[in-house]
């Protein structure tokens, strides 16, 4: 009898433990991915909201700031902020390699200093556990008065190229702008060279002159590879588009209408709407330049 009391007794806490409820957090987590070339960023993160409280700097109106100038900040709420890269990249022309990182904010009123930090298990800010010297580096921003009310802290993306974006904290009333850029020129030749080197294919060909096409450089190479795909693919409404395009890029008309026109008719017989009237206006225009 006494063991089993005894048994119940240790057992009692154990299922006061397991029974705990789980709260929705006042500050949900949330991520955002953003493509970049080749590459990907994705930030993980918690989102506090305004709640009608003053956020940034001084006390005001009675009020403290929630993110006070000149102490550090997690760039969000509950665990820290981590930012992950899946290739190497440059923010500010600060190298920063693949991997993941704690992002941290130091406010001030005109400047704010972002830090990209190697040590990634602190929680929140670290308070007295944050090392400086830990730091992967630090760029300077300055922050923008926005003519919106954010509610909710928000991480975004914004101005995105084939090599470049802006990451972009935007809460309350302000905004902060952090350049980040990756050599996807370099991946790209990386990637075209591979695979023309091990098996190529009409696509490969195509894909590779469409993306010197839409870069605007080495036409003449682009020309070569929809030569190659026509060659190996036979005709195509989107070979000979592109091939007009690489054509017009050198300064051949004659020739970018001809394709244009090849272009048109296989787009017609298909019933592609959109590449009719490209087509239609690329020869329109073309054809005032001979």
């Amino acid at each position: 009898m006494g063991f089993r009391v005894l048994a119940v007794f240790f057992l009692f806490p154990m299922v006061l433990v397991n029974a705990q409820i789980t709260h929705p957090k006042p500050s949900p987590f949330s991520t955002v991915e953003q493509d970049i070339g080749l590459s990907k960023v994705r930030i993980a993160y918690s989102r506090p909201a305004v709640r009608n409280r003053h956020v940034f700097g001084p006390q005001q109106d009675g009020q403290k700031g929630l993110v006070p100038y000149g102490r550090i900040w997690r760039v969000g709420a509950n665990e820290s902020t981590k930012i992950s890269v899946t290739t190497d990249m440059s923010v500010m022309g600060n190298p920063l390699p693949q991997g993941t990182y704690a992002l941290y904010a130091f406010p001030e009123a005109d400047v704010w200093e972002i830090a990209f930090h190697t040590h990634t298990e602190h929680w929140g800010d670290g308070r007295k556990n944050y090392n400086p010297k830990e730091d992967l580096f630090r760029v300077s921003v300055k922050p923008q008065s926005i003519p919106y009310h954010q509610e909710n802290f928000l991480i975004a993306f914004d101005s995105i190229t084939h090599n470049s974006v802006q990451l972009q904290l935007i809460w309350a009333r302000t905004k902060v702008s952090i350049p980040m850029t990756v050599d996807t020129d370099a991946q790209m030749e990386g990637e075209i060279a591979k695979q023309i080197a091990e098996n190529p294919t009409a696509q490969t060909y195509y894909e590779a002159a469409r993306y010197l096409q839409e870069q605007g450089r080495d036409f003449g190479r682009a020309l070569t590879y929809l030569n190659k795909a026509l060659e190996i693919g036979g005709d195509t409404y989107y070979f000979h588009r592109v091939k007009s395009l690489v054509e017009a890029g050198l300064g051949d008309f004659k020739g970018a209408i001809s394709s244009a026109e090849k272009s048109l008719k296989i787009a017609l017989e298909l019933e592609k709407d959109e590449f009719v009237r490209m087509n239609e206006k690329n020869i329109k225009k073309w054809k005032t330049k001979l």
